[in-house]
């Protein structure tokens, strides 16, 4: 992972920030692969709730993951104001519905904070920090925590 410098030469992390309904998230701009519009998703029988259906991209089969669902909030009810996340972790490429991306942000390390005890075990594997300035709370999501344990696996 590369990490950009601030004009103090400082490291930096690139996040890419986004909306789930009222609630502001972020991830690891080096994940994701592009953002695209709502597309209608061919639905998997026996999947999981969060998982929405699949796309067909560029030829690969991509899950796509309702992300509010995933994280115990509302389930989204797509529409083409919604917003695909296309992410990359390892081999696995997989889509995220959010409600809108913001931008993208450069942090400092210094600026991250631990997530709060006080949440459930699962809550905390899947936040890796927690950003707060005058405007928002941002929460860094571990990806790698919240891809679907079910793989769809892709034909040659």
């Amino acid at each position: 992972m590369t990490d950009a410098l601030d004009m103090q030469g400082n490291a930096t992390r690139e996040l890419v920030s986004f909306a789930i309904g009222e609630q502001d998230f972020c991830m690891d701009i080096m994940l994701v692969r592009e953002i695209r519009g709502w597309t209608n998703v061919t639905m998997l029988p026996h999947a999981p709730a969060h998982i929405l259906g699949v796309i067909n991209l560029r030829g690969a089969v991509v899950p796509i993951v309702d992300l509010a669902a995933r994280l115990g909030l509302e389930p989204i009810t797509p529409t083409e104001r919604h917003v695909i996340i296309i992410a990359v972790l390892g081999d696995q490429t997989v889509g995220f519905l959010v409600s809108a991306v913001s931008d993208i942000i450069g942090i400092s390390p210094s600026e991250i904070q631990s997530p709060p005890r006080a949440t459930s075990e699962n809550a905390a594997d899947f936040i890796e920090g927690v950003i707060a300035d005058e405007r928002r709370m941002l929460r860094i999501l571990n990806i790698a925590s919240v891809l679907p344990r079910t793989r769809v696996v892709e034909e040659a």
